[in-house]
């Protein structure tokens, strides 16, 4: 394959995962009230801030079909942007794209994201949206939340970047539109997370 024909595979998988889970599941995702999580990265984040990261990664799973089932970014897009001028870390799940279910690849986004928030000292804010767990992947993607978890810990001893001089935390902010699965909902009783429902016809 030569170059000319990599940059045209690169920008059709940036444009799949642009598309997320497809026309149909993104005008039903609107009839049912919600946006999309790129649309509520675009309402949250200060205009033309926001820098993805790992858009381009799909899930391992090879059982039950899953091998010819590959969406990039996976059901979750995480990056960086700013608020009021002042840098934030997020993750939105993307109920178009498995339903938002969570892989162990998708865990392995968020705990990336988080591991980026702690080292500069930055605010997460993840923005759920999921059916739960992605069960053709089994007890790996219940692992995914426990990866999760752990990797929430460390910001408890993080001074966010803020400027605060006293001992504080990463702050955490979790927003949940309904409905969502219960084990969606779970949060490390170490981290500092603050969960904020958010009805349907809300962003």
């Amino acid at each position: 394959m030569g170059i000319e024909e990599k940059l045209e595979e690169l920008r059709r998988q940036r444009e799949a995962a642009l598309a997320g889970g497809g026309r149909g599941r993104v005008e039903r995702q609107h009839r049912a009230g919600k946006l999309t999580a790129r649309e509520r990265l675009e309402f949250l984040l200060d205009k033309g801030s926001f820098i993805e990261t790992d858009m381009l990664v799909t899930h391992r799973c090879r059982d039950f079909g899953m091998d010819g089932q590959h969406i990039p970014g996976d059901g979750v897009v995480t990056g960086s942007g700013q608020i009021g001028g002042r840098l934030v870390h997020v993750f939105a799940q993307d109920f178009t794209v498995f339903g938002g279910s969570l892989s162990e690849a998708y865990a392995q986004k968020i705990c990336k994201i988080m591991d980026q928030a702690v080292k500069v000292g930055a605010p997460i804010i993840g923005l759920n949206d999921s059916g739960g767990a992605r069960i053709q992947e089994g007890v790996v993607s219940l692992a995914g939340y426990a990866d999760i978890f752990v990797t929430s810990v460390p910001s408890k001893r993080i001074v966010p970047s803020s400027g605060l001089r006293s001992p504080a935390t990463v702050a955490t902010v979790v927003v949940l539109p309904a409905p969502l699965s219960p084990n969606i909902t779970a949060v490390s009783p170490s981290s500092t997370a603050k969960l904020i429902p958010m009805r349907t016809g809300k962003p």
